[in-house]
């Protein structure tokens, strides 16, 4: 025998004594409870087969499986909770999965041949990226909603927006400077995978194969493009869009993860989406962060007042909130949208949610893939109408409703209303003194063949309503206070409007 079979031969001897023993190689215990008093782990015998091995290479990855729901229940006793608690959507599970708990295998072999990643790695067909279409094994409604969410299309909505890739160009893209003056280049993949695709997501695609030296053995492993990737818009080699994980991180995959605020705060951080920042200043904010150790994440149905006493992100635009008699406040949804009537960053003008979830192809007035025209006129064929403008707040108001009065929503709300019409009109301002510059050839816009992101004037209009205008909209809509006012919010959106006046005066 060679030394890597021998070696490999008393790996798994090694491995099965553990097993039997009730201790995973790693020293995990293997049947552990769970403390929501769910049955012990229940594994295929394709999954054990994964663990046995991976124990060791990948130790953090199987202990924080075992602490999974994934882990602890199988799907048969999922099945059987009352539709309300229920977890799993999919009515129609395949008959060889009832069984079992969700493991490595039932995640990382299904539908082999959709996978353009799929490789032979020890007599098993594995894929290493598992997406929505896997997920949607046993969570098909969650998977439906998904793909009707601007966020699972968030890659195309980007890639293929000639006007926003110019933006990545001129934010991504090598300066250098001729002696004369800069000259960017256009930016690199590794560049736009590590900034604006980390969070829109990339395209994943299988370039070859390498081979790896290992404890048991050389083995062959796809390499991929695109790859690492969680963005929310990913698309995967099996064609699908999104990522599961984005929320429900691997691979404990938890619902309290994904009900945290922290959660959402890696793409929705930074001064053009302001909204943890101004979340974590807001009066919802300083109550979970002063009793976030009191409250229950894991419960479905979610209950105001009993699991939780603020909403979170999650609590607003997402999770299933019942009453604690079992009274649906609001549906559970993975289309983040239905609660939202307005989409009041990322663009130009605040403006009615799109119809479609896929934008590119949205045109305005003057031709430009925008939602609205530069002069703030909404493309209105692109984007929903009044009727489901009014059903969308409607939903989000029953959330607000479960703590405050009337009295106290309807005029939030008027409040949020007027700061998009008043931000919008400080971008309109914006948007006449840069049109000016162009109509005077101290700068090139579309019009003149050029782009619109890369010169100084440009710039400043583009932070008038990517930053200030954004935060101000966001602190109105939580109650971010500074954000609106001091912090990126109206003393920046008309200091900057001076500005852009007085750079035109001087020409």
């Amino acid at each position: 025998m060679s030394p890597s079979t021998v070696l490999r031969t008393l790996f798994f001897s090694l491995a099965l004594t553990a097993l039997t023993a009730g201790v995973l190689p790693g020293g995990f215990v293997y049947a552990q409870s769970s403390p929501r008093g769910d049955s012990a782990t229940s594994p295929s015998e394709a999954t054990e087969t994964c663990v046995d091995c991976h124990s060791l290479a990948t130790p953090g990855i199987v202990s924080d499986w075992l602490k999974s729901r994934h882990a602890q229940t199988t799907v048969a006793e999922a099945l059987v909770k009352e539709a309300v608690e229920r977890r799993v959507s999919a009515e129609n599970i395949p008959d060889e999965l009832l069984e079992s708990s969700v493991g490595c295998a039932e995640c990382h072999m299904l539908h082999p041949e959709k996978h353009a990643d799929t490789f032979e790695h020890m007599d098993a067909d594995i894929h290493v990226v598992v997406t929505p279409t896997d997920c949607a094994t046993c969570h098909r409604v969650e998977a439906d909603e998904y793909s009707m969410n601007l966020m699972s299309h968030a890659y195309g909505n980007l890639a293929d927006n000639s006007l926003y890739m110019a933006l990545v160009g001129t934010i991504n893209g090598i300066q250098h400077f001729d002696g004369e003056g800069l000259v960017a280049g256009r930016p690199d993949d590794l560049t736009n995978a590590e900034s604006c695709f980390y969070c829109h997501g990339t395209r994943v695609e299988v370039t070859g194969t390498r081979t790896l030296e290992t404890d048991i053995g050389d083995l062959e492993f796809p390499v991929l493009s695109g790859w690492p990737n969680q963005g929310v818009g990913r698309v995967n080699p099996d064609g699908s869009l999104g990522c599961c994980a984005s929320c429900h991180t691997r691979h404990r995959f938890s619902i309290d993860v994904a009900r945290k605020p922290a959660t959402c705060s890696e793409c929705h951080k930074g001064p053009d989406v302001p909204a943890y920042k101004v979340y974590a200043v807001s009066k919802h904010g300083n109550l979970y962060a002063s009793h976030k150790t009191e409250w229950e994440f894991g419960s479905v149905p979610w209950v105001p007042g009993r699991d939780f006493s603020a909403p979170t992100c999650a609590a607003c635009h997402a999770s299933l909130l019942a009453t604690e008699d079992g009274q649906v406040i609001a549906q559970r949804t993975h289309r983040m949208n239905d609660r939202l009537e307005w989409r009041i960053f990322g663009l130009p003008y605040a403006h009615p949610h799109p119809l479609s979830p896929s934008t590119s192809g949205i045109r305005n007035a003057g031709g430009l893939p925008l939602p609205t025209a530069l002069t703030g006129q909404p493309a209105a064929e692109f984007l929903i109408g009044q009727d489901e403008m009014d059903a969308r707040r409607g939903r989000l108001q029953q959330v607000c409703l479960t703590c405050h009065a009337s009295g106290w929503v309807e005029p939030q709300f008027a409040r949020l209303h007027h700061v998009i019409e008043t931000a919008n009109e400080m971008t309109l301002t914006a948007t006449k003194i840069l049109s000016e510059a162009w109509t005077r050839g101290l700068a090139e816009g579309p019009v003149q063949g050029g782009n619109p992101f890369d010169e100084p004037i440009e710039k400043m209009w583009v932070e008038q309503w990517l930053f200030y205008a954004n935060s101000t909209r966001f602190a109105s809509a939580m109650g971010g206070a500074d954000y609106g006012a001091f912090a990126n919010g109206r003393w920046s959106l008309s200091k900057n409007a001076r500005e852009m006046e007085e750079w035109l005066r001087g020409r």
